[in-house]
């Protein structure tokens, strides 16, 4: 199933990642929030470590197009393709992080403009609406 997936973050013009479409492989349309992020993860986990890396002693920048420039100093980030640390992903751990971190209140996800707010939560896949992860940033300080 084809679903389309966008990051943000509150605050931004700009999307953090580009709007992406992903295929999940899915028995039944019908699936819980827990389901649908460890559906995600597993993708990205895949997409991660089926990358190549270069064991070269020299470092090889891939320059951004200029139009991308501002685009990536907006985000806070600028990074040229360049994967320094060349250890495959664990699939459970990183499901587990996600989950946690959901938990936690550190995303939020929508599909479509409704919330998913809780786990356990159903959603139906054929209903074909876009999907939204936002990074949620807290405030550091103290109350004096």
């Amino acid at each position: 199933m084809n679903l389309s997936i966008a990051v943000r973050q509150l605050g931004k013009k700009h999307p953090l990642l580009q709007e992406k479409n992903v295929e999940l492989v899915i028995e039944n349309p019908i699936i819980t929030t827990r389901t649908l992020i460890e559906l995600v993860v597993d993708y990205q986990v895949q997409l991660f470590n089926s990358s190549s890396f270069e064991f070269d002693d020299e470092d090889k920048i891939h320059l951004p197009k200029e139009n991308y420039l501002p685009l990536l100093t907006d985000t806070g980030k600028v990074g040229f393709g360049a994967l320094y640390n060349h250890n495959k992903v664990d699939l459970e751990v990183a499901q587990e992080n996600a989950i946690l971190a959901f938990e936690d209140g550190m995303y939020a996800v929508f599909y479509g403009d409704d919330e998913l707010e809780n786990l356990s939560q159903e959603i139906n896949l054929e209903e074909n609406k876009g999907l939204t992860f936002i990074r949620l940033t807290f405030l550091a300080g103290s109350y004096w």
